[in-house]
Order: C-alpha cells, then structure tokens, then sequence
C-alpha cells in the first residue's frame, strides 16, 4: 500500500461490518468472555499512524488510539525498530530477579522527569492496575496506615485493590463484594456540574474543604489515611479537568496530616496533555505517580514512580515477573525520545487547535453542554438541556456509533461525553477531518 493509500483515510468500502468482520465477529463471540466492552463492530487487520484498517480495507480515523495508549500512533517506524533490535538481543529475563539495561535505563530517565526535585525510584509492572495496586500497597507499608481516600468519578482499574479505588461506574463494581476494606470516597473537583454553583469551593460539594469538614469530622480520621489516589484529570469519568485550586488544597491537606498523594496519570501522562504528566498543569508534586498506557506505544508496560525515600519496602515485598520486559522498555524509550523531539509539543499545539474547533461546533449545537481538557485529552459534553445540564448519554452512543459508520473511531465517557484521545502524531488536518464528521452526525440527529 502507497503512503497515500494509507494517508486516504476515512475510506469506507462495506457495509459496517463487512462480511470478513462479522465472520470473525461471531467466532470471538463464540469463545471470548462475554465482559469485554466492545462498542461498536470493529474488527482491526493493522494501523498506521493514525490509520486503521479492518478486515474487509475499510480504513478509519482513530481518535482513541487505542485507549490513549498508542501515544505515536499505530506501529511508529521508530518504536517497531527499537522493538526488531531489542527482540534480536534480549525478549525476557525477569527484572525482578536479574538487571539488564533497557530497565535500568527507563527507571533512571522516568525518575528524572517526575514533577519534584526529591531523588525517585521506580517499580514497573504490566498495566495501570498494577501500578496502582503498586502505589495502594507501598503508601500502606510506608506509612503504617490503612485507609485510603478516592474520588468519585475516578477509574483507577479492574484488580481487586484498584477496583476497591475506583468509583466511574457501579457496573464495573457489581458482584464483586466484598472489596478491599479502608477505602473511603469523595468529591471531585467537578464544578462545572456543581448543582449549587459553578465556582470552586463556594459550595462545600466538590471540592478539598468539604474532606476536612466532613469526611474526616464524621467518618475517617486523618491520622490514619495513608494515600489519596486521585487523576490529576479524571478520565473515564469523563475528561473532567478541575480548577487549578482543587490539586492546589488537596497538596495542602495532604501536607498538614502526612497523607501521601498518588496521582493516577495512566490515562493522562506521557504526553497525552502537552506536558509528559497532567499534574504539571496543576504545580502538584505527587509522592507517587502510576503510569501506563501511552508509555510504551501499545506494548504492556506500567510504572510507579515514588520519592526514593518512600521505598522502604524490602526485598521480596512486592514484584512482577514480567514488569519491565526489556522490549517493553525499549519501546517506552524511545516513545519518550519522540515525545521530547516534538511529539509533547505537537499534542499542545494540535489540542488548541482541536478545542477552538470544538468550541465553535459547540457554539453551532447547543445539544454540546461543554468542551474541555488539555492537550488532547478533550471532552465535549452531550446535554439534552444547557440549563440544567442533564445528560444525553443515550444521544452521545447513538452519535459515537454513526461516527463509527462514517468512519470516524471515538469513544464515549463519563455519562454523556465524547472523549478526543487520538495518536499525539495527528496534525490539523486530521482534526478538522474528524470535527467536520462530526459536526455532519450532529445535523442530521438535530433535523431529525
């Protein structure tokens, strides 16, 4: 296939899906858990930067890149040549019982970019969970202390001690009782939804004061939470990026009581929001940071980054047998070379570009209740009312799906939000592509 031929996108050939997809469709329906949330029939042959093509060459936009995890695009020639050259030297020997210099490597360059003069140390594992996990047991040994607080709204994954963390959905709980004990939950800094008033902590709903005034008043005491484990913006929760003072209060809380900060940044860091992590837009300094997802290019890779001194745990205490692969970790290498070249750069440059056009597609659809987020982690918000604000999720799946068909990929979040996640590698073009398909579905629901 040409470069232009690959570049020829959104391309659609078929019905959705073509008849190679719903072939395969039916065979993974026959053998594969039934938990997965597929959205819609997309059946993936291959990607290329911001390509994807199914089974049938029907080629697509993709503005999820993967989850937010294929941070330079599908299949980058330079990370498919760090992992040919790694993959010729070394493909496993366990960083947990032997060294070897791709994680070595990662860890010394990971501990000098985390926010924060202190010296860092990292742990690595396969996935966001498992960072998480990391973190939720490291702030308990450090500390001695077990209670932990998170927010609701946040996702912090699917194991037992993350889920026990995270508070999106109840589905995502649900028959899984009884969770990991001691975790407690709060509000967010969700103000643009605040029922009583939009402006940070005039309410005492959604913001750090009311932690101090009532959850620690009335349920847990200060003394004995160890952590708070918070996005520093939520993701699947919705994309929601809260006033600069929430992170601002929440340090200082942590600060007056010991309580140690880890901030999730799976979803949210290497790049996603124009800086390597979101907390930087907030001037938080994280004891702990949890990475994933767009660290390594679409390979298994997670890390927890923590102050060196809050590595107190011994040998044996914790570990992962495949944490740290050296492919892996060559791949996150040289993600982070390309986000530092530009990359970083091109996600600011092309996320303000993204958000006037959405900003202005908002101001063409009043169905659009808000735009937001950093970088390119955006959100807009489908609304049936501007006024009260209530959500339109059954309209946001219904315009997700139709994008699908127009060959526009997209996912939603939260209750009603459409979340713009795609490769860092997209230029103005693509956006404007993407924006214009979009700005087509919304005509047609609203005419009819």
């Amino acid at each position: 296939m040409t470069y232009q031929e690959l570049h020829q996108i959104p391309l659609i050939k078929t019905s959705l899906p073509g008849p190679l997809a719903a072939k395969m469709i039916a065979k993974d329906e026959q053998f594969t858990s039934p938990s997965y949330t597929r959205f819609y029939p997309l059946v993936v042959k291959r990607g290329y930067g911001a390509m994807i093509e199914d089974l049938d060459g029907n080629r697509f936009l993709d503005f999820t890149s993967g989850i937010a995890v294929c941070a330079t695009g599908h299949c980058h020639p330079r990370i498919v040549e760090a992992i040919r050259k790694q993959s010729e030297q070394l493909i496993h020997m366990s960083g947990t019982d032997f060294y070897y210099g791709p994680q070595a490597d990662l860890a010394e360059k990971l501990a000098s970019l985390a926010p924060g003069k202190s010296a860092k140390k990292v742990f690595f594992a396969n996935s966001g969970t498992e960072s998480i996990e990391a973190a939720f047991k490291l702030a308990r040994y450090h500390t001695k202390r077990k209670q932990i607080i998170s927010f609701f709204g946040g996702f912090h994954g699917r194991t037992m001690g993350s889920l026990s963390l995270t508070a999106s959905k109840s589905i995502q709980r649900k028959g899984f009782d009884p969770l990991i004990p001691g975790v407690s939950h709060t509000h967010f800094g969700n103000c643009y939804r605040c029922p009583v008033n939009k402006t940070f902590g005039s309410c005492g709903i959604a913001c750090v004061d009311s932690i101090e005034k009532q959850l620690f008043r009335h349920t847990v005491a200060p003394e004995d939470v160890a952590a708070f484990v918070v996005e520093p913006i939520q993701g699947e929760g919705g994309y929601i990026v809260p006033p600069n003072e929430f992170h601002r209060d929440l340090q200082t809380l942590a600060r007056k009581y010991g309580i140690l900060i880890i901030a999730d940044e799976v979803q949210s860091g290497m790049g996603r929001t124009g800086k390597m992590f979101a907390s930087e837009h907030f001037n938080l300094e994280p004891d702990i940071i949890c990475l994933a997802k767009g660290i390594a290019s679409g390979l298994p890779l997670g890390a927890m980054i923590a102050r060196s001194e809050l590595m107190s745990w011994p040998k044996g205490a914790h570990a992962s047998t495949f944490g740290g692969n050296p492919v892996a970790c060559a791949a996150a290498l040289e993600t982070i070379a390309l986000l530092e070249e530009g990359l970083m750069l091109n996600a600011s440059n092309v996320g303000k570009f993204l958000i006037d056009l959405l900003h202005s597609l908002s101001d063409k659809h009043r169905i659009i209740g808000d735009v937001r987020g950093k970088g390119l982690m955006l959100a807009i918000d489908l609304v049936k009312d501007r006024t009260t604000q209530e959500p339109a999720t059954f309209l946001r799946d219904e315009i997700v799906q139709r994008c699908f068909q127009k060959g526009l990929l997209l996912l939603g979040c939260g209750q009603s939000a459409i979340r713009f996640c795609p490769p860092l590698i997209i230029t103005e073009q693509d956006a404007m592509v993407a924006v214009k398909i979009l700005d087509q579905i919304l005509s047609e629901i609203i005419e009819v």
